[in-house]
């Protein structure tokens, strides 16, 4: 017997469409009827069931739903609670120092404290006709120090005209986009770069200053030996803390664009000797 006939009963069994309706209890009136059929129906809770998975795909995806999901946090996620950790850090690093010039302040006014002769470096403004007066005790420092780092190997001179000139790393890879320039106040050059580039410490010092800025972004300064300050502007986040020992070479921060005087992924970078600001391509190769 041939197999066809069976073929053909069931889908002709699947494809029988069943009437169902709808009547009014009290007048058995018809209301509403259809007709359906195996295959119809199948077909249907097919339809019905790839529309729920897809919606429910889109609510997962587009909603905060997803970050419940284990292991499905994203990385922008994660980023963001990075820069947020940066910024409530720098947050309170400036109310500490806030804090701190509060009491200095009152301990001036009372009479306690005498003003610090040495200003503060404010890479912000101008700063290259700050006349820096050095007490007794602090030119006795300097001596000591300088002495002790004669034959320091991150000391050697480069210049035998020059003994305060320092060996001096790249801090970032890129191309000088701005020059140095006093006439137009612009104390640094602009190299541009990849996003997230490392930026190393041009030589070895002391972390003096990290914090946010509106205009520059996040900034990070380090004293050198010498009487050297550098700064560099713009990083996307930053690696070391205020009070932090750095070695030349050593990564500081991730360049980026921060801050509202940045036009594109760049590093700002500053370079003062003694309270003035220099032209970092005369310390430094960037060839």
């Amino acid at each position: 017997m041939s197999r066809f006939p069976k073929k053909m009963a069931f889908w002709k069994r699947i494809r029988f469409k069943y009437k169902l309706s709808f009547l009014n209890e009290n007048t058995l009136e018809e209301v509403f009827s259809f007709r359906l059929s195996r295959l119809s129906g199948f077909l249907a809770l097919v339809v019905f069931a790839a529309l729920l998975i897809a919606l429910t795909s889109v609510v997962i995806i587009k909603t905060p739903i997803r970050n419940y999901l284990p292991g499905y946090m994203a990385s922008e996620i994660r980023q963001e609670m990075i820069d947020n950790s940066l910024k409530t850090d720098s947050l309170e690093q400036h109310l500490h120092i806030q804090s701190k010039y509060l009491d200095n302040i009152r301990a001036i006014l009372r009479g306690d404290m005498k003003v610090d002769e040495i200003p503060k470096i404010d890479s912000l403004r101008d700063n290259a006709n700050v006349d820096l007066e050095k007490s007794k005790t602090t030119a006795k420092f300097i001596r000591n120090f300088e002495e002790e780092e004669k034959y320091n190997l991150n000391a050697l001179n480069t210049n035998a005209n020059r003994p305060d000139i320092i060996m001096f790393f790249r801090p970032v890879n890129g191309l000088i986009s701005s020059a140095f320039s006093l006439k137009e106040k612009h104390y640094g050059i602009d190299i541009a770069t990849t996003p997230k580039s490392s930026v190393v410490s041009t030589t070895k010092g002391t972390v003096i200053y990290t914090g946010f800025d509106a205009n520059a972004g996040y900034v990070i300064q380090i004293q050198h030996q010498n009487g050297y300050v550098s700064v560099y502007k713009h990083n996307a986040s930053l690696l070391k803390r205020q009070g932090d020992e750095v070695n030349g070479g050593e990564t500081i921060a991730l360049a980026g664009s921060t801050g509202n005087y940045s036009t594109g992924d760049h590093l700002h970078f500053e370079l003062w000797y003694k309270g003035k600001p220099v032209d970092p391509k005369e310390y430094i190769n960037f060839n």
